[in-house]
């Protein structure tokens, strides 16, 4: 008898995405590969899980566990205690207990500073390195810190991948928050199967709901901590989850979770699109000096002379995590409206201005 198809769901969703990190890695070992094989060529790849210790992720865990024995891979784990709540080390120790059951090596918990300018990690496992984050609210410092720390341990250990916990819910709900802010199509959609730097980030559940990572735990026997703060409705994506998503599929019928994640999918293809067509055609809109021309980007469609305007914002020093559609939007106006009105002011100290029939963005 087979196992329980929730926990059958979980291994083969975990299975392919070992699949395609082993294809990749042979692509780049392969001598004809460009820039030629790594020095660590044929050693098995080594595969972390971030893990809270909450159902998701430990379900994650357990599959990683299961499957990376079967194809040569090594599989780790680390867990990232933010500090925000009493008895937080405490879990995190119970966390990494219970990796090290599953026979996880290494597992790791680290240490975050949510809300200072640059708070430190601290590697239970070791020392850690100094973690530098952005700011914004409570959600936002929690995640920056919770990546920077993420990155530090994956490149301690020269790991190939780190496996996120998110489900088909999440993604959801990650569409009506972008959704909310008013954000373009690359907000709407969502969270990517692949991101990170050389795509170090992997989620295999964006397919699967919730229900199946929690039902695969306790089918398991596993058990799992409920973090308070998904239920506190001080926190918007906890109001969403709770009393907004509930709402929808009330008024709209199941299937609302589903729909939405589609549209995830299909907001990302378009998107995708879009960002390759603006790509090629900044080649095209700038004059012998390497300005852009403002009757050739006003020649663009709005989607593809927005992006070239962002990229090019980008380019001269803002930082994209600061630059919003309201400043694009601003930046716009210098070529569809144009009245004589003077420069706009990005973050970053950046500087957009119209001048001579050309945009000039720069550092001022």
């Amino acid at each position: 008898m087979g196992p329980h198809p929730a926990v059958a769901a979980i291994r083969l969703a975990v299975r392919r995405v070992l699949h395609d990190i082993l294809t990749e890695r042979a692509e780049l070992d392969s001598p004809t590969a460009v820039g030629g094989a790594p020095a660590a060529a044929g050693a098995p790849p080594l595969v972390l899980v971030a893990c809270s210790g909450g159902a998701d992720s430990m379900a994650l865990a357990s599959a990683l566990a299961f499957e990376a024995p079967k194809l040569s891979v090594r599989a780790g784990a680390v867990t990232v205690d933010h500090g925000l709540q009493d008895g937080s080390a405490l879990r995190a120790a119970e966390v990494v207990a219970r990796l090290g059951a599953m026979r996880l090596d290494p597992v790791e918990s680290v240490a975050v500073t949510v809300g200072a300018e640059t708070p430190v990690a601290h590697s239970a496992a070791g020392a850690g390195g100094a973690v530098r984050r952005t700011g914004g609210g409570p959600e936002a410092a929690a995640r920056d810190a919770r990546y920077a720390a993420l990155d530090a341990v994956a490149d301690r250990h020269r790991a190939a991948a780190v496996l996120l916990g998110h489900t088909r819910d999440d993604q959801a709900e990650t569409v009506l928050l972008g959704l909310a802010r008013g954000s373009g199509t690359r907000s709407l959609s969502g969270m990517a199967a692949v991101s990170g730097a050389t795509g170090r980030y992997r989620r295999p559940f964006l397919q699967l709901d919730r229900q199946t990572a929690r039902k695969a735990c306790l089918v398991q026997s596993i058990p799992v901590w409920d973090d308070p703060h998904n239920t506190d409705p001080a926190y918007t994506r906890s109001r969403l989850r709770h009393e907004g998503l509930p709402a929808l599929e009330k008024a709209l019928g199941k299937g609302v979770v589903e729909a939405l994640a589609r549209t995830a999918q299909l907001s990302r293809d378009d998107a995708d699109a879009l960002d390759t067509w603006a790509v090629d055609a900044e080649t095209t809109v700038r004059d012998e000096a390497g300005l852009l021309e403002c009757a050739k980007l006003y020649a663009l469609p709005p989607a593809v002379r927005r992006r070239v305007l962002r990229r090019a914002a980008i380019t001269a020093g803002s930082p994209a995590g600061s630059l919003f559609a309201r400043h694009i939007e601003e930046v716009d106006r210098l070529i569809t409206g144009w009245r004589g009105q003077g420069a706009i002011n990005l973050p970053g100290r950046v500087e957009a201005r119209r001048q001579g029939g050309r945009l000039v963005i720069r550092q001022g």
